[in-house]
């Protein structure tokens, strides 16, 4: 929810201080704080447990959205990307945590249990947006900008959420997976393995369908705001544009799991594939509200049938004493490939305009798409066939 609330104002602060080619900074900076915090948090995660790793994470992001809160007030860039740099490694870690529900399940169930963790983002989609308004208006009568609530507001929910994990997630998914060794017994073993678990087809072909839909996704997202503001849009149907794309990235996340145990992962990740590649390609054909929110919301449900499947298929060729650092770096890689993304994204935009920026989405959509078909990696192939 957090996530989303500032997601969908991020490009207008940034134009509002440094002009249109500064659209893409603030998701660039959260991204990067993502991609550099993913190792950390997965040393952490595996050595004290999840619950201490989720709960630092948004405690630190609280903080960071605060100070982003006072970047906005004060037209201060630097200020605005430093608070969003600590969110990002807060969102850093509860993406990770989708990583923990596929470690206590069998492999048959892994990716509908991954589903249910990013089925939580439904709630964010729908309440997330619809908060913005009410927010700024509160914000403008409070501090006279309505572009500061949506940050006090995320940095009020992050610390809410640090609470609930701190209190509630009990026993910690460590335990019950059985993976709760400390980081250093399996230091050299998992230095070992990693020079050779990205080489195998299951966990490469799950790397790159997660990179490239994220890459997609946050590329053309966060730059819809800004394009609809060109086109007259106020902020209210940005916000509808912006909330139908969330529910397709959350919504279906139960059913994208259930296809990925049922029909394989791979043919999830073809489907991604070609409907981000289909979003990518009618995104640009209308300014009208209708057919970008229907563009932006397959968007967002191609990028969520790329990152359940590939996130399943990942884990299913990651040994448990692989999974700390295995995981750190497959988000680092994400996160880093969509931070590049995301500032090439308002330079582009600024430069060639909406049109070039969806060409070059439907351009990356077929990467993973042709990898899937070359490779036809098994939907659910054991760790130790791929060690052969």
């Amino acid at each position: 929810m957090a996530a989303i609330m500032v997601a969908t104002v991020n490009p207008l602060v940034a134009a509002g201080i440094s002009g249109a080619a500064a659209a893409g900074f603030p998701s660039a900076a959260t991204l990067l704080g993502q991609a550099s915090s993913a190792v950390v948090w997965g040393r952490v995660t595996h050595s004290r447990g999840w619950r201490s790793g989720l709960t630092a994470g948004l405690l630190l992001g609280g903080l960071g959205l605060a100070l982003a809160a006072y970047g906005v007030l004060h037209a201060s860039m630097p200020t605005f990307l430093v608070g969003l740099f600590f969110a990002g490694t807060a969102f850093s870690v509860v993406t990770l945590s989708r990583f923990a529900a596929g470690e206590i399940v069998p492999t048959q169930l892994r990716a509908r249990s991954i589903s249910f963790v990013v089925l939580g983002g439904t709630l964010g989609a729908v309440f997330g947006p619809i908060l913005v308004t009410p927010i700024a208006r509160w914000s403008t009568s409070t501090f006279g900008s309505e572009l500061a609530g949506p940050y006090i507001g995320a940095s009020l929910l992050l610390l809410l959420g640090a609470g609930v994990i701190l209190g509630g997630l009990r026993p910690d998914p460590r335990q019950i997976s059985g993976d709760g060794q400390p980081e250093s017994a399996a230091a050299g073993q998992v230095g070992i393995r990693l020079a050779t678990v990205f080489g195998r087809p299951s966990v490469r072909l799950g790397t790159l369908s997660m990179v490239v839909g994220q890459l997609v996704m946050v590329m053309l997202m966060v730059i819809t705001s800004l394009h609809m503001r060109d086109h007259g849009h106020v902020l209210g149907g940005i916000v509808a544009v912006i909330s139908a794309h969330t529910v397709g990235m959350f919504a279906f996340s139960a059913v994208s799991g259930r296809l990925a145990d049922r029909w394989g992962r791979v043919p999830v990740i073809l489907a991604g594939s070609a409907t981000l590649l289909a979003a990518a390609v009618f995104a640009p054909i209308s300014s009208r509200l209708m057919p970008l929110s229907v563009s932006l919301f397959l968007l967002g449900f191609g990028w969520n049938l790329c990152f359940v499947g590939g996130s399943a298929l990942f884990s299913d060729g990651v040994l448990p004493v692989e999974r700390g650092r295995a995981q750190g770096v497959n988000d680092l890689l994400v996160n880093g490939a969509s931070a590049v993304g995301s500032l090439a994204g308002g330079l582009i935009f600024a430069v060639a305009g909406f049109l070039t920026i969806a060409l070059l989405g439907a351009a990356l959509a077929l990467v993973p798409l042709m990898l899937a078909l070359r490779l036809r990696v098994p939907a659910a192939t054991s760790p130790a066939v791929h060690r052969l």
